[in-house]
C-alpha cells in the first residue's frame, strides 16, 4: 500500500508546485511509481508545469462524478499526473478528494498532492487526504508567518508533518536562519533548496528540475528528501567534504535523526 503526501503552503510564490514536480521526478528516478495530483481546484497550475495546458480529463471531473479517477490520469515520462481544470463551471466538493484517492493507494508507491496557497476547503481537503505533510517555505518573515499558520492548521487536523522544504535560499545574512525557522515553527527543515535559475529554465521546458539539472545542489537535496520520504537511505557520494570543508548542514542532521528514528522501530 502506497502513501499520500501533501505539499502545503499558505503563501503563493514559494515554489510549492515546482517542489511537487521535483520530488515526483526524484522519486521516479529511484524506481518508485509516482502520481502527482493537483488539489488546487480554484487556481490549478500543476498541469501548466508539465505542458498539460487545457486537459479534458481532470480531478474536477472525478470529484463531481463525471469521470472515473483512472480515466483522468495522464501518463508522462517520469510519473503519472492527475491535473485539475482551469475552467470548470460545475460546483464541486474538494473534501471528496480523500475518498477518490483511496482506490489509487494500492497502485502507486507515493501520491504527491499539490495544494491551494490559501486557507480554504481545498487546502483542508489536501491535509485530510494526506498520510503526512511537507510544508514549503522561504526564509523571510511574511512567508514564515504563513508557514506557522499552515503548521497550526495541520496539527489541529492531526496529520503528521514530516518537515519543511526551505526553498529559494540565497544564503544571505538578511535571510532568516535555518535554526530560527526551526525554533519558531517547531518543525525540522528536511531540505534546503538554493535559488537557482535552472528551476525557471526547467519550467520553460515543461520538465522537472532534477531531470534538467541532476548535478545541481537543489536536485541533490530533492533526491535526499525523496529517499527520506520513501524510507530508503541516500548513498552520500560527497560525504567527506562536510568533514574537511565545513560543518554538517543542519538539514543533513535532521535527515539522519529521522532515519535513525524510522529504522529503529
Amino acid at each position: 500500500m502506497g502513501k499520500t503526501i501533501g505539499v502545503i503552503s499558505l503563501k503563493g510564490g514559494v515554489g510549492k508546485t515546482s517542489s511537487v514536480v521535483s520530488l515526483g521526478a526524484a522519486l521516479s528516478q529511484m524506481g518508485k511509481k509516482v502520481l502527482l495530483v493537483d488539489g488546487n481546484f480554484s487556481c490549478p497550475n500543476l498541469g501548466m508545469h508539465l505542458n498539460i495546458i487545457d486537459p479534458s480529463k481532470t480531478m474536477h471531473h472525478v470529484v463531481s462524478d463525471d469521470m472515473n479517477i483512472e480515466d483522468a490520469i495522464h501518463k508522462l515520462e517520469y510519473f503519472d499526473v492527475l491535473p485539475a481544470a482551469m475552467f470548470y463551471t460545475k460546483r464541486i466538493d474538494p473534501l471528496r478528494l480523500r475518498e477518490k484517492l483511496r482506490f489509487l493507494k494500492s497502485k502507486y508507491d507515493i501520491i504527491l498532492l499539490d495544494s491551494s496557497p490559501s486557507l480554504n476547503e481545498e487546502t483542508l481537503a489536501v491535509i485530510v487526504a494526506s498520510d503526512e505533510l511537507i510544508v514549503v517555505s522561504t526564509p523571510d518573515y511574511p512567508t514564515l508567518s504563513m508557514t506557522m499558520k499552515a503548521i497550526k492548521v495541520a496539527k489541529q487536523r492531526g496529520t503528521p508533518i514530516t518537515g519543511l522544504i526551505l526553498n529559494k535560499v540565497h544564503d544571505k545574512d538578511f535571510e532568516i536562519s535555518l535554526e530560527n525557522i526551526e525554533r519558531t515553527s517547531e518543525v525540522p527543515v528536511m531540505a534546503v533548496i538554493p535559488h537557482d535559475l535552472n528551476v525557471l529554465r526547467s519550467l520553460s521546458n515543461f520538465s522537472p528540475y532534477p531531470s534538467n539539472s541532476p548535478k545541481s545542489e537543489g536536485a541533490i537535496e530533492y533526491s535526499k528528501l525523496a529517499h527520506l520520504l520513501a524510507g530508503e537511505k541516500y548513498n552520500e557520494k560527497r560525504k567527506l567534504r562536510y568533514f574537511f570543508k565545513r560543518s554538517v548542514p543542519k538539514q543533513e542532521v535532521n535527515r539522519q535523526i529521522f532515519y535513525t528514528s524510522a529504522f529503529s522501530k
